[in-house]
């Protein structure tokens, strides 16, 4: 009887050691071969269509093309591709929009190798692969009412410290919209001021300022 074709496995990461020790993890297994290595979204896309791997492990935040837009793109483009977020982050944004661009799984680097190769194969079957902690924070997030584009904006620069005068210069708004938008902020944040907005943004990963 001929052995199962080995799942075939690309690594998207910007750092050379962390994909050395990915590639370990997976080569060591009979059923899993690595046959591609990126160090960001835009080569991860340029491999994806020229390899066709079976899984794609997708680093979050990289340079020039980020983990999301990179799974965004490639979902779109490859209705079957199976791709896992293997990432440092576990900031409930993070997982939403991971999970939310296409990504089957979701796994954190300092997970057990053991880990690893399951969540490969159980997303490889078919099946999604979110621990549990990570569903949680993902039940969490769901019930957070939605920040818009503009809220975000605003977000990113009071978590640098910009005044409301500052944050209108920079992006073309009255003091008062920006006084607006703050608002909505801590009420959809549940914050009561914005120094506790900017430790729950940092928490979540809608900033990481």
């Amino acid at each position: 009887m001929s052995q199962p074709a080995a799942i075939r496995v690309l690594i998207v990461d910007d750092h050379t050691i962390v994909q050395e020790g990915i590639a370990a993890i997976i080569n060591e297994e009979e059923d899993m071969t690595v046959i591609g290595r990126a160090k960001n979204g835009i080569e991860a896309i340029e491999l994806f269509r020229q390899l066709q791997p079976d899984i794609t492990l997708m680093d979050l935040r990289m340079p020039q093309m980020g983990g999301v837009e990179a799974i965004t793109a490639l979902c779109a483009e490859f209705k079957t591709a199976r791709m896992i977020v293997l990432t440092t982050y576990d900031g409930d944004e993070d997982i939403y929009r991971g999970l939310r661009a296409g990504a089957k799984g979701y796994l954190l680097k300092d997970s057990k190798p053991s880990e690893l190769r399951t969540a490969v194969r159980t997303v490889h079957s078919g099946q999604q692969y979110i621990p549990l902690h990570v569903g949680a924070k993902l039940a969490q997030r769901m019930n957070h009412p939605e920040l818009t584009d503009r809220e975000l904006e605003v977000l990113q620069l009071v978590a640098q410290g910009m005044s409301n005068l500052e944050i209108g210069a920079a992006l073309m708004i009255t003091e008062s919209t920006v006084k607006s938008n703050i608002n909505r902020i801590l009420s959809k944040l549940g914050a009561k001021d914005r120094t506790q907005a900017t430790i729950i943004a940092i928490r979540r990963g809608l900033t990481s300022s």
